[in-house]
């Protein structure tokens, strides 16, 4: 008889924490998730997913016996020790982490020796130890999340490694935090805390460092004819640097980039170290938001009454996410050269409005389009790349297509009869 899975806690149900709470639930394990909003938890209750997310309605329906959903915080402690902490920690006006809810979290536990936190939050190198200082009688490990927007599920189900730091205080509990992970078959990598807190901002540090890089290629390139889509294929035949996150593009976005780059530029500053390297790469991506505004300018001149039309709003496809989106930036920046703005996105139109005040949002791409000056290819949907590009043509006022992400094929965009201007290609 297989030996029976351990209950696992899970607080704070957002996207992390369902994604967490669902896979999980897949796994075997009996799921108690707690989140403070009475709506969203009849809501999951019912079976209904609120976030935008391929897989994760079907695994929660599929695993809805194995799931609670709660607000009773007494309900998470009595029936699991193993509590996950998937709470949101934004950044505060100093560009510290707002830690209280992490911090609730930790009160509403108390000092209890039976339960330990799982800290899944992206929380500052440093609040682990904090945390045991304060209260000494919890477990605590750090499993810091590596999950995508758009393909979270198959990241959770197939890692590329599973972090978990602890203190030896905390060995056990830590043993317990892996052996959940055991059937996943991905590298466990065990350290301290504070490590494998650091691993989480370094990583998405990295990351954000190598699409700011070909970024700048790219804008050197268009200045010396050559094609950054070449330069990249080429550089990432190199083992050593890879092809991936090698796509220039009108700039990175999402709720992790940003945050997790910021946190550790602001981490390092507190301790008295200038993270040079980090502070050119999160320049970079804030400039290459608006250097759309004069590629339209180069084609069209003064913006004043242009219709410009932005096909896609979230941040990245397979996503409703527009937290940091390179469409807000985008828009406003084109407002403030007195354009007329509408948009289209096949996901996140939906509740985009509020983040675009005076922009137009539209049901469909073409109702986008029509009319225009210039379209702006912001979010690589495989839906614009489909597109009847000689259809597009005869609905614009202006013939003229921004491809900010590379994605479109270029010489069917001009078979079509349109002026094509990519990112960083002659």
């Amino acid at each position: 008889m297989p030996a029976e899975k351990e209950p696992v806690g899970v607080i704070g149900v957002g996207w992390v924490g369902l994604v967490t709470a669902a896979c999980f639930a897949e796994l075997g394990h009996e799921i108690v998730a707690r989140d403070i909003l009475p709506e969203k938890v009849e809501s999951l209750s019912r079976g209904e997913v609120p976030i935008y997310e391929p897989g994760l309605p079907e695994l929660v329906e599929k695993n809805r016996e194995r799931i609670t959903f709660t607000t009773d915080m007494a309900e998470v402690l009595d029936r699991t020790r193993l509590l996950f902490c998937c709470v949101d920690t934004p950044p505060t006006y100093s560009g510290d982490a707002d830690l209280s809810r992490v911090e609730t979290v930790v009160d509403e536990i108390g000092d209890s020796t039976e339960h330990a936190i799982v800290m899944k939050s992206t929380v500052p190198v440093g609040t682990g130890r904090s945390i045991n200082r304060r209260r000494p009688g919890i477990g605590y490990a750090s499993n810091p999340e590596f999950l995508k927007e758009g393909s979270a599920v198959a990241d959770f189900m197939k890692p590329d490694r599973v972090v978990i730091g602890a203190e030896q205080s905390s060995a056990a509990f830590a043993e317990r935090v892996a052996a959940l992970y055991e059937p996943l078959d991905g590298p466990i990598v065990h350290t301290d805390v504070a490590s494998a807190e650091m691993v989480k901002l370094a990583s998405n540090a990295f990351l954000a460092t190598k699409i700011s890089f070909i970024n700048e290629i790219a804008n050197v390139c268009e200045q010396v004819g050559a094609d950054v889509t070449e330069v990249a294929r080429g550089m990432g035949l190199d083992e050593r640097i890879g092809p991936q996150f090698l796509r220039a593009g009108i700039g990175w976005g999402g709720s992790c980039f940003p945050k997790d780059t910021l946190a550790l530029k602001q981490l390092a500053g507190n301790s008295g170290y200038h993270f040079q390297l980090l502070s050119a790469v999160i320049e970079v991506n804030e400039l290459q938001k608006r250097r759309v505004v004069s590629k339209l300018q180069k084609h069209l001149g003064s913006l004043v009454g242009k219709e410009i039309a932005l096909l896609g709003i979230a941040f990245k496809p397979n996503t409703d996410d527009i937290r940091e989106a390179t469409s807000l930036v985008l828009a406003a920046r084109l407002h403030g050269e007195g354009a007329n703005v509408r948009a289209y996105d096949p996901v996140a139109s939906a509740h985009a409005a509020e983040h675009l005040p005076g922009t137009t949002i539209c049901d469909s791409a073409m109702e986008a389009v029509a009319g225009a000056d210039g379209v702006v290819i912001v979010t690589e949907w495989p839906e614009f790349r489909e597109l009847d590009w000689s259809a597009v043509k005869d609905s614009l006022s202006t013939p003229l297509v921004v491809d900010g992400r590379n994605f479109l094929d270029r010489d069917a965009v001009a078979a079509a009869g349109l002026t094509y201007e990519g990112v960083g290609r002659s």
